[in-house]
């Protein structure tokens, strides 16, 4: 008996970056990993599997703070000059909205490791 193939395979192979891009998009404007899988015509369980591995590899870290990309509210900064020449990373206010939804907002100037801690506790509140 001669095997025959029915179909054309359908395994891919990920590289750990795309690896890393597409688990990045879970939580993003509220995706579930169910979404982001379906996105890009994977299983769940390759995502869940992916994560696990990237941190054996120390590419993915979860829980721990992260830099995301910023959105300037064109609105308030019409109404809130910029200072002329900043001094340091410091602002007079910045406001974060996590992906729960919360908002926490920062007056006056607060190091990394403080900020860092605020949004870890406000994110599992």
């Amino acid at each position: 008996m001669r095997p025959e193939v029915l179909g054309i395979e359908r395994r891919r192979r990920w590289s750990d970056g795309q690896k890393v891009s597409i688990l990045g998009e879970v939580g993003v404007s509220g995706a579930t990993v169910s979404d982001v899988a379906r996105r890009h015509d994977v299983a769940r369980q390759n995502i869940y599997q992916w994560r696990r591995e990237l941190r054996r590899k120390g590419l993915w870290r979860d829980g721990k703070a992260r830099f995301l990309a910023v959105e300037i509210d064109r609105g308030a900064a019409l109404h809130e000059p910029l200072p002329s020449a900043p001094v340091g990373p410091a602002w007079s206010s910045v406001e974060i909205v996590l992906n729960n939804g919360r908002r926490l907002r920062l007056d006056g100037d607060v190091s990394d490791t403080v900020m860092a801690r605020l949004i870890r506790i406000t994110e599992t509140a």
